[in-house]
């Protein structure tokens, strides 16, 4: 005989959902803010190509998934591509080596990606669409970049999509921010917080926040190099490596100060990445892994 649960089980079951739901929609919300138009488009390229952290991070990145990708060649697709600066890069550094699809979730990024287009480019594919729900088939690429984009998904969603299109034998690359290194430990629970504070009492005091003070939430939910690896595996991917960039042992803002002085990481990124003991001063991290042939 069937035994019903208990209505008080059934109502924390339902909770708990519900609470789930608002999350993802507050995160989406968050995610949709900062990158819906033109302008913030404009204003995420900018950032990656200067000289702040931003660039810093983009940078080390970069030099990461050139390493990880450089024996690979064939169909590649760019997911959660923003406006297409890696796409960009593959097309000057490799134009012959992929033929590349990218998509994102918003059109303005997309927009700002074929902008990035010339007519002597080869063809690349430009699609609107979600990581958790993409729009190929099975099987379709060699290589499937996740690079910044796990952060603002359920990644236990998004990740079986992102093996479902690649080859079996082919390869994923995905990067996250390093929930648990000192720059990021002090920047999301000190220095933003505080940006916040300050500007909810320059509101109650009738003052207009100034910029430094404008801290928006970002959406981002950044999980540790073990979580991920057990993630990737439960989607049936083989992580084989782990390579941690962007090493920084400077907090914001006073890394701000150091890159006045030591501007490096731009033209040696390759001394910004590390496999050993560095790899704890990461702000980000890198988890290669092969999709299991058939």
């Amino acid at each position: 005989m069937h035994n019903p649960q208990p209505s008080s089980a059934v109502d924390t079951a339902t909770l708990g959902l519900r609470r789930r739901q608002l999350r993802r929609q507050l995160r989406d919300r968050a995610t949709h803010a900062q990158y819906h138009t033109a302008a913030s488009a404009s204003g995420y390229a900018d950032a990656y190509e200067g000289w702040g952290s931003v660039a810093r991070f983009n940078r080390s990145r970069r030099h990461a998934v050139d390493e990880a990708i450089r024996r690979s060649q064939g169909d590649l697709v760019d997911i959660g591509s923003g406006p297409g600066m890696f796409v960009r890069h593959l097309l000057d550094t490799r134009p012959s080596d992929f033929r590349i699809t990218a998509c994102d979730r918003s059109p303005a990024m997309i927009d700002a990606a074929a902008g990035r287009l010339t007519a002597s480019d080869p063809e690349v594919c430009l699609s609107v669409s979600r990581i958790e729900d993409l729009p190929f088939d099975d099987c379709s690429f060699d290589v499937a970049l996740a690079l910044g984009v796990l952060e603002y998904v359920d990644i236990a969603q998004a990740l079986p999509e992102v093996s479902r299109i690649v080859r079996p034998g082919g390869l994923v690359i995905a990067t996250m921010l390093n929930p648990a290194s000192p720059y990021r430990l002090f920047e999301w629970c000190i220095y933003w917080p505080a940006r916040r504070l300050a500007g909810r009492i320059e509101g109650l005091l009738g003052i207009q926040p100034s910029r430094p003070h404008g801290a928006r939430r970002s959406g981002i939910r950044a999980v540790r190099r073990g979580r991920l690896a057990r993630l990737m595996r439960g989607a049936g991917l083989t992580p084989y490596d782990v390579v941690a960039f962007d090493i920084t042992s400077t907090v914001p803002p006073f890394d701000k100060l150091v890159r006045r002085h030591h501007r490096r990481w731009r033209d040696h990124p390759e001394r910004t990445v590390s496999r050993g003991l560095r790899g704890r001063m990461g702000t980000g991290y890198l988890i290669a892994a092969r999709k299991a042939p058939v």
